[in-house]
């Protein structure tokens, strides 16, 4: 029998998590990670809410529970970061930079800390013997695209009991146990920043610099409230509707140097769609599958949820150019580009311009 220490959210994904395990006969330990402190709009502040799920949860499951804080980590190794990138101009997922920074991380050495075995989350994806990281069983519901920057020795540490099951499946299993949030739903968005508007939580720690927005010929058709509001392909928000030939409007770029925004109309706007990508930070989870400056083929997702796309890759060591089959609409910096081969997550790269 192996201990496992559960990183339990108050969601139904990690409680299932922890349920299955204990069912093997795994000696289970539930931890909920409190990463983020601050009320919000409403006073209210989401991780006691989840504190208190998780206590019911471990009482239904009659294992020992803890609670760990990690807000100072998570400022200073992801919020940090996160700012810095938008300051940019760029549009950075966070949820990358917590999984390696803080759950496999500062929550897998708290793990060690209590002796465990394992770690476990309650994450759709798998792994094999040898530490790859495999997609999740359920299409709709994998998230290797927000594990890649995880590395093997870490993974080989690491249990994912839900990554064989689909959502449908694990809410069922937690109705049947009578877990009590059994039906709660799903955390979207940015964990921070909660059901704020994404604007008013930003205004709080960067200044906003309005802007124009302009067209493909310069002409000025209104103003922004800061590029940082904006990311690329964004079509909501932009406020000026019934201007040129009827089509809506499309945000094509960001001019940081003269603070203006680049506006085209039609979501099919050749400018909208781009033919490569400039990534950094490259980064493998079990060794890179090639070395040297040679293209070679690869499969890339740019967003979460999207297909898989044909590309190539040219290395020049963490830097690298990709160049895609077909041209991909919206390619965004800050964004982060995801290799694969079959269901194997191989590891990826942080766009850091567009081709």
């Amino acid at each position: 029998m192996s201990r496992v220490v559960v990183g339990l959210s108050g969601g139904v994904d990690s409680a299932v998590a922890a349920l299955l395990l204990k069912r093997r006969g795994h000696e289970v330990i539930g931890v909920f990670m409190n990463n983020w402190e601050e009320v919000d709009e409403n006073g209210v502040c989401a991780a006691q809410d989840d504190w208190a799920d998780v206590r019911e949860i471990c009482q239904r499951l009659d294992i020992p529970h803890y609670s760990v804080n990690f807000a100072r980590e998570y400022e200073a190794r992801v919020f940090t970061h996160f700012l810095s990138e938008y300051s940019k101009g760029r549009t950075p997922n966070p949820d990358v930079l917590c999984n390696r920074e803080i759950k496999f991380s500062a929550f897998l050495d708290f793990a060690m800390k209590l002796d465990a075995d394992y770690m476990a989350t309650g994450h759709f994806v798998r792994r094999d013997e040898a530490g790859n990281l495999l997609r999740g069983a359920d299409p709709d519901k994998d998230q290797s695209y927000f594990l890649y920057m995880t590395k093997a020795a870490q993974l080989k540490r690491a249990l994912f009991p839900v990554g064989e099951l689909h959502k449908a499946q694990v809410r069922q299993i937690a109705r049947e146990a009578g877990i009590p949030v059994s039906e709660k739903k799903d955390s979207t968005g940015i964990c921070f920043i909660g059901e704020r508007r994404f604007k008013r939580f930003l205004q709080q720690y960067l200044p906003a610099q309005p802007g124009d927005m302009v067209t493909e010929a310069g002409e000025v058709i209104g103003r922004h409230d800061g590029l940082m509001y904006y990311t690329i392909g964004q079509r909501r928000g932009l406020g000026i509707g019934g201007r040129g030939d009827g089509r809506s409007w499309f945000v094509a770029d960001k001019d940081l140097e003269k603070n203006r925004l680049l506006l085209v109309q039609g979501e099919d706007h050749p400018k909208l769609f781009f033919t490569g990508a400039a990534i950094e930070q490259v980064t493998w989870i079990n060794g890179a599958p090639f070395t040297g400056r040679t293209a070679q083929p690869i499969q890339v997702k740019l967003r979460y949820r999207q297909p898989d796309q044909e590309a190539s890759l040219r290395l020049d060591g963490e830097t690298g150019i990709l160049r895609f089959e077909k041209p991909q609409r919206a390619v965004t910096p800050g964004q982060s580009a995801v290799f694969y081969q079959g269901d194997v997550c191989l590891g990826g790269g942080i766009v850091t311009s567009s081709l």
